[in-house]
């Protein structure tokens, strides 16, 4: 019994050890990263809109709000930020109310007719269901955005069910949600936090809850002109070859890693098919850092330099020179 006692001892000392020395050296890699200034795009500049136009305002990650001056369309949302530990320790989260309310009011979403997640990962869509609450706003997406909605207590009646090819109609813009397919990782053809939420999720939960149910590729259309948003970098072959675009917003987590064939694949899916003239490069910053601080995401995780790299060159390879930026956190871009 004393020698099962002592060897359960050294076994827990040993543990605790590993986590002692683990964490400090996971929070060290965390913060190996390159600067936004050395991945060679520029920050777009920005214009002052006038009230016909149509503008996008980048709000980190892939969280969007579009804006016509009559109707406003958030693509995700994902305002809270928890941070890297709650991550590491697996830690219940909960969407921040106090900072949601703040985004709201700072950016004036008095007019917000739908919010739509490009699929329900944490990081996309934890706080659709609290944005909803303290709106009128419709939560569009899969069975899985579904039941982070009914989780939050959304109303059934601001939930919409989506399927592919659809296309709903918000004030002057025409949203269409085209089936697509998350990045793949080291897991294969599949890819961490893959598979459905079948019921209800409700907060405090951990992140690896927030499963994707899917993924989107959303049109934004308007009379003005249309917008791709690609919020992940994965794609279906050929789902986008009837579809053009003028400008592309395209996520680049994950890209590095699928390497360079795959990034050329990736372009001519989306911007090559498509036909857009301007990309915005979305979906690079580190989403564990809190709201409005930009950085790029950890070497440790991907390699946004050598990406966007990858993407300059296929911009400027073309008969036609396409224009690549950044888009600058929370000022509006004039789209057409």
């Amino acid at each position: 019994m004393k020698k099962t006692l002592l060897l359960l001892k050294r076994i827990s000392l040993g543990l605790a050890g590993g986590i002692f020395i683990s964490v400090p050296a996971t929070m060290w890699l965390w913060q190996d990263r390159d600067s936004i200034q050395e991945i060679g795009v520029a920050i777009a500049e920005t214009t002052e809109a006038n009230p016909d136009t149509v503008t996008a305002t980048w709000l980190g990650v892939t969280t969007l709000l579009f804006d016509d001056g009559e109707t406003q369309i958030l693509i995700d949302g994902f305002f809270s930020r928890p941070g890297i530990l709650d991550v590491i320790f697996h830690r219940p989260i909960v969407s921040d109310v106090a900072n949601i309310n703040y985004v709201l009011d700072e950016f004036r979403m008095r007019r917000l007719a739908a919010v739509i997640p490009v699929h329900s990962h944490y990081d996309h869509a934890m706080d659709v269901g609290a944005i909803a609450n303290r709106s009128s706003a419709s939560v569009v997406g899969t069975e899985s955005t579904a039941n982070i909605a009914r989780g939050a207590d959304v109303p059934d009646d601001q939930i919409i069910l989506a399927t592919n090819g659809d296309s709903l109609q918000f004030g002057k813009f025409t949203v269409t949600l085209i089936t697509s397919r998350h990045v793949p990782n080291s897991f294969g053809d599949r890819h961490l936090l893959a598979g459905f939420m079948s019921e209800p999720l409700r907060q405090p939960a951990v992140v690896t809850e927030w499963r994707e149910g899917g993924s989107w590729s959303i049109l934004i259309g308007h009379p003005s002109g249309t917008t791709l948003v690609q919020g992940s970098a994965g794609f279906i072959e050929d789902a986008l070859a009837e579809i053009e675009a003028d400008v592309a917003m395209l996520s680049v987590t994950g890209l590095y890693g699928q390497g360079l064939e795959y990034a050329q694949d990736y372009w001519q899916q989306t911007v090559g098919t498509t036909g857009a003239k301007r990309v915005y490069v979305i979906h690079h910053d580190d989403f564990t850092q809190p709201f409005g601080q930009i950085k790029l995401i950890s070497n440790a995780l991907d390699n946004i330099g050598k990406s966007v790299r990858w993407l300059n060159v296929f911009a400027m390879d073309g008969e036609e020179n396409i224009e690549l930026l950044l888009p600058p956190f929370g000022e509006p871009l004039v789209l057409y």
